[in-house]
């Protein structure tokens, strides 16, 4: 007959006929620490907020514009004012420049920022037909004083002579203007067939009423001289 003797708990039978107790699982015992490092790891991964700044490395997500549309959009948002004022101010400044482009180009001939009346070949050779010829309007505004000043003398036959004078004068011009009107229209019919030539005969006028020292654009030929 064998003995029974009563054991710890969880310790391995002295006898044949013993029975253990509630043997420790061995799955927990021998289970892998790697597989419980990464479990809370995965469970701690920090949540990526959409509002940080991207990664130049990662993928975008959306099509990479081209180089020329991308700074057509630069150009854009740097030339856009951010008030009112500033846009204001920004067209005034363009306005003076364009103003010192013109006064600059009316003294030197420059076409290219001339205003759009003085632009083209037919405006030039306009230009040049009055400057080199005598032009009796010109001498308008200096013969108008004289005669002024004649007609404030309270003299009778001073104030004669400038009714006159008055009258030779505007005859004068305006027999010079029509002869040189039908002749500038003709010689441009011939060399600007296929140009436009409205309105060149009123801009050739109205440029020989003023003094030539004046004239803008400076004249380019002198008198006497064929344009």
């Amino acid at each position: 007959m064998l003995l029974q003797t009563p054991g710890v708990a969880g310790s391995f039978p002295t006898g044949r006929g013993s029975t253990p107790v509630d043997p420790v699982p061995l799955g927990s015992v021998f289970r892998s620490r790697a597989k419980e490092e990464k479990a809370p790891s995965a469970d701690k991964a920090p949540v990526t907020d959409s509002k940080q700044p991207r990664d130049p490395q990662a993928p975008k997500g959306r099509p990479t514009p081209k180089r020329s549309e991308a700074q057509s959009q630069r150009r854009s948002v740097a030339n856009t004012p951010m008030t009112r004022k500033e846009a204001a101010k920004r067209q005034r400044e363009q306005r003076r420049v364009a103003m010192e482009r013109q006064r600059q180009a009316l003294a030197s001939g420059d076409e290219r920022y001339l205003p759009l009346r003085d632009k083209g070949p037919v405006r030039r050779f306009a230009r040049d037909f009055v400057d080199s010829r005598f032009n009796i309007a010109e001498y308008f505004l200096p013969m108008a004083v004289i005669i002024l000043v004649l007609s404030v003398i309270r003299v009778a036959a001073l104030q004669n002579i400038a009714l006159l004078l008055w009258l030779v004068v505007i005859v004068m011009i305006v027999l010079d203007s029509v002869v040189s009107g039908f002749r500038l229209r003709k010689i441009l019919a011939d060399r600007f067939p296929d140009e436009r030539r409205r309105g060149a005969v009123a801009y050739a006028l109205m440029r020989s009423l003023q003094m030539r020292r004046l004239r803008l654009p400076k004249p380019r030929v002198k008198r006497g001289e064929r344009p």
